[in-house]
């Protein structure tokens, strides 16, 4: 399911009520995913350094639990929570990135944008002249008992001014870039249904890999015990980001 929240959306009555949604979980519940503009606001990850805010100013800063380091979010930014189960989907989390990204590479390329990933800095980017790349869309997550909320934020036509009083992503001098600075005429609204269709067809695409491989399994012995218990992000909390 898909929904638009009111905007502009308060993030931590947002954090709250994906916390509340991933604690009632149950095996069939349907995943979701929740689109919205943030009022302005900085958001710290649950490891990340207050080091990284350089001035914030007058923006609030909301230390919550998805990984990463610190990021903001605000108008003209359109954000994708995806709360989904990343059990049913047969999901480890270093997959589950890797379809963030790629729906959010696809999104871009459906707007004419040609984007990539950088090795070892989670993300999406595209190419600024030379070897430079800048960041046009962050993303964050947070696994409880094997199901995922947070999701990926993509700059559409936003004010990028506020990217200035941090460190973006906790890298220094890191470049952030929007859409519309891509030569891009299109709005949040627009762009996240696209985005909300791409990642939603990339859910699909797992589950229907994970049946699949459930189906071909020997009686009795689930699809899960064929790989890394280790790597896997159905039990505990985890985090990736940024």
């Amino acid at each position: 399911m898909i929904t638009w929240l009111d905007a502009p959306a308060d993030y931590a009555s947002v954090w709250h009520d994906m916390r509340a949604f991933t604690a009632a979980r149950q095996p069939a519940t349907p995943d979701e995913i929740w689109l919205c503009e943030h009022a302005p606001v900085y958001t710290l990850g649950q490891a990340g350094s207050p080091a990284h805010l350089l001035n914030p100013g007058c923006v609030p800063v909301v230390h919550c639990d998805r990984g990463g380091q610190v990021t903001y979010h605000g108008p003209g930014q359109v954000v994708a929570y995806t709360l989904f189960d990343l059990r049913r989907a047969g999901l480890f989390v270093r997959e589950y990135v890797a379809l963030l990204e790629d729906a959010t590479i696809a999104t871009l390329a459906r707007h004419g944008i040609e984007s990539c990933r950088k090795p070892g800095a989670p993300g999406v980017y595209v190419a600024q002249g030379g070897d430079e790349l800048a960041k046009i869309a962050a993303l964050g997550i947070k696994i409880r008992n094997g199901c995922a909320y947070h999701g990926v934020a993509l700059n559409v036509a936003m004010d990028l001014t506020p990217f200035d009083g941090i460190n973006p992503c906790g890298y220094e001098g890191l470049r952030t870039v929007d859409m519309a600075a891509c030569g891009v005429v299109a709005g949040p609204r627009d762009v996240g249904e696209v985005l909300a269709r791409e990642l939603a067809a990339a859910l699909a695409r797992a589950i229907d890999a994970a049946q699949s491989r459930a189906a071909q399994s020997p009686a009795g012995l689930p699809p899960a015990t064929c790989r890394a218990p280790s790597a896997r992000a159905g039990s505990g909390l985890a985090t990736a980001g940024e």
